[in-house]
């Protein structure tokens, strides 16, 4: 392990560099990032993400935005952040489901192309072509010949792909056993998050090491130089979200393309008369 990996208590993987400069009044005792100071970096990066969204609308981009990781590990919390002030037509998620009994006899990677961006377009996929060689491997739902061919043809798919003019950045969200022990019993405890813990869940964290391995594999094969993975450490969801944002907006060298100030014109008065109001039916005014 490199001196500048380290590997906190409970931790199963590195998770990461300790910061250039930190200072410890942005951090609990937990050692984990002050909601005050998370939210005050998100709302800056919002701005950012709004001026990004406009340059590859104005530059006709197409991206494509791959979050991969464990269950828990934060992946659906940062794609929300992400995408909360930004206008779903240009920046969209494709979080497909399980295939259907026609698209298992397409070609594999049939069914994510129809999700790609067309000019102008972001789109983050929440999960991706990559379950194949993680979920699929790991819960014996392909064969040994489907793994070994997907590893052989996923980097000619990608380097395809960015050939072809898109941008793609690939992001794996890396969690501790510890932490994702402790997510799932904050899941588990509360009975509107309880839909999120699935048999899928409880089976993927009895299989860890088995999905390290998964990871591991997945990687010698697929990070490659046009395509290179980019790992989020996420025992800290608030920091992993503001690290993959920056990182995001720092492959872009963006202008300030946001559209001018619109000049709201004065109601246009009309010869009308609007029927009486009680005929309408309103909901109870509770609060």
């Amino acid at each position: 392990m490199s001196r500048d990996m380290h590997v906190p208590e409970g931790a199963d993987e590195p998770i990461g560099p300790e910061p250039a400069v930190r200072d410890p009044a942005a951090y609990a005792r937990s050692g984990k990032l002050r909601t005050a100071i998370y939210e005050h970096e998100v709302a800056r990066l919002h701005e950012q993400l709004a001026r990004l969204q406009y340059w590859i609308q104005s530059q006709g981009l197409r991206v494509a935005v791959v979050f991969e990781g464990r269950g828990t590990a934060g992946k659906g919390g940062a794609i929300r952040t992400i995408t909360e002030q930004l206008n779903p037509r240009a920046v969209r998620v494709a979080a497909l489901p399980k295939p259907s009994e026609r698209e298992r006899t397409q070609w594999y990677f049939q069914r994510y192309v129809e999700h790609l961006p067309a000019a102008g377009e972001m789109v983050l996929f929440d999960r991706s072509w990559y379950n194949r060689s993680n979920v699929e491997w790991v819960m014996g739902f392909c064969t040994p010949a489907e793994h070994e061919e997907f590893l052989r043809s996923c980097p000619e798919f990608e380097r395809m792909l960015v050939r072809s003019g898109i941008v793609l950045l690939k992001y794996w969200f890396s969690v501790s056993y510890r932490e994702q022990h402790r997510r799932l019993l904050a899941r588990n405890r509360e009975p509107i998050k309880r839909w999120k813990l699935s048999d899928m869940d409880v089976a993927e964290h009895e299989l860890y090491v088995r999905y390290s391995m998964a990871k591991d594999i997945t990687f010698q094969h697929t990070d490659i130089k046009q395509a290179p993975w980019y790992v989020v450490p996420s025992d800290d969801k608030k920091a992993a979200r503001l690290n993959c944002i920056e990182h995001l907006l720092s492959q872009f060298d963006y202008a300030d393309v946001v559209p001018p100030v619109v000049h709201l014109p004065q109601m246009r008065e009309i010869a009308y008369v609007r029927p009486p109001i009680h005929e309408q039916t309103f909901v109870p005014q509770l609060y």
